[in-house]
């Protein structure tokens, strides 16, 4: 666990002067990197962008809630950054430098009116998991154990003047057009907003948990504990287990690395075409593989509904009739707003071409049932138009904001399930729950 922090930045101006601070790191780096190319010293550039991304990790970890979940999400989506940024920001699944315990102290207080040993037999003074919003620790009462989320303080307060600090300096400093990453921003802002509601999680773990616990096997789930439990602090049980990027790395038999991806791959599809609320964060550090090769979801913080039109349009696109069918597909591509009677022909065809080569690559494990992730030539070739698409400029130009809201977060979604499917390698049947 990193070195624990004693306060997070607070307000508009000591916000600012930090992301400046990473600017100016960034900057140096940049004039490092180019007075070597100058001397013919030889330059690296992706020793550039490793050094660039530690320096802005540094600052968004230290920050924080909007920062360090935008971290999160963009270390998700490997199309959008270099892999230099996507690995280092992929600390902030699980790895955030924690905060000190009496500031744990100062938030029991302020919401139960005692500290956390008033209310546990033992409580970790240091903590054993640090995210983006709060951190979790190990308490017991008696024989049971139990996993105490404390969110960090200010969070909540002030989500909305933080992203439109965060967002301009982020920009520069990370390259990006802001057409290109808006969704992203506004999708921390709304996720943020549900996340930082404990309350809320609360009571959507409890009903997502009940109504998948029987119908998907090889899922487990700790119980959740309202009595010590409010906005700012959730409580459930601890269960121990290997977080899931640790398993898939040490786990050597095939066919529990097969029974593991194929429960989630289930579990997500059980949530997403019968309950239409789906886990919305399928990042490794929310899951844990258990000693009888069970997983443990961990994670309602981050959840989306969808509605059953928009259910049957986004599907549409599982059906190869639809794919193959010139008209059909377009017609698919403008009730999901991806398209638009105000395209050129050019950035219309271009666009169709685009969609239809990436649906028919992403609809493949649907398309053969049993479907076998540790195809690493499959991966690749997701990863490869994604790189494809990141650097060509005609997509760039047509790409920002374009399809529905709710696409979005399906995507991101869909986009995690698959990175999760292809580190363990998992060999699963892909048709299940499919509507």
């Amino acid at each position: 666990m990193a070195t624990e922090q004693q306060s997070i930045p607070a307000g508009r101006a000591s916000r600012i002067t930090a992301l400046a601070g990473a600017g100016a790191k960034v900057g140096v780096n940049y004039l490092k990197h180019y007075s070597k190319r100058v001397v013919g010293a030889g330059a690296d550039s992706e020793a550039l962008n490793k050094a660039n991304a530690g320096a802005i990790y540094d600052t968004f970890s230290k920050l924080k809630g909007g920062p360090l979940k935008l971290a999160q999400m963009l270390s998700i989506d490997r199309n959008i950054l270099p892999d230099a940024y996507r690995k280092q920001f992929a600390q902030a699944q699980y790895s955030a430098p924690p905060l000190s315990y009496p500031l744990v102290v100062r938030t029991f207080k302020r919401e139960f009116g005692k500290e956390p040993l008033a209310i546990f037999d033992t409580f970790t003074r240091s903590a054993v998991h640090g995210a983006s919003i709060g951190q979790v620790h190990r308490a017991t009462i008696g024989e049971e154990r139990f996993a105490v989320k404390v969110q960090y303080p200010g969070v909540a307060d002030s989500l909305d003047s933080d992203l439109a600090v965060v967002k301009p300096v982020a920009l520069q400093i990370l390259g990006l057009k802001s057409a290109e990453v808006a969704p992203y921003f506004e999708e921390v802002r709304e996720r943020l907003l549900e996340e930082t509601n404990y309350t809320l999680e609360l009571e959507r773990s409890m009903a997502l948990s009940k109504a998948t616990a029987k119908q998907v096997k090889g899922i487990r789930f700790p119980r959740y504990y309202s009595e010590y439990s409010n906005r700012r602090v959730l409580t459930m049980d601890w269960i121990d287990g290997q977080p899931l990027d640790l398993y898939a790395a040490n786990e050597t038999d095939q066919d529990r690395r097969n029974k593991v991806g194929q429960a989630i791959w289930d579990f997500y599809h059980f949530q997403i075409h019968h309950l239409k609320r789906f886990h919305a964060d399928p990042h490794p550090g929310n899951f844990l593989v258990d000693d009888e090769g069970k997983v443990v979801v961990l994670d309602f913080g981050c959840t989306k509904q969808i509605g059953d039109d928009f259910h049957r349009d986004y599907f549409r696109f599982l059906d190869p009739e639809v794919v193959e069918d010139e008209a059909a597909f377009a017609a698919a591509l403008e009730t999901l707003e991806v398209i638009s009677p105000e395209d050129s022909s050019r950035d219309r065809r271009f666009i169709i071409e685009s969609a239809r080569r990436g649906t028919r690559l992403l609809g493949k494990p649907f398309h053969e049932g049993s479907f076998d992730f540790a195809d690493e030539s499959y991966m690749a070739s997701i990863f490869e138009m994604g790189e494809e698409q990141r650097r060509n400029q005609d997509f760039r130009e047509v790409r920002p904001a374009r399809g529905a809201a709710d696409s979005i977060y399906l995507n991101r979604a869909y986009f995690g399930i698959y990175s999760l499917m292809g580190l363990l390698k998992a060999k699963i049947e892909a048709r299940r729950d499919v509507v």
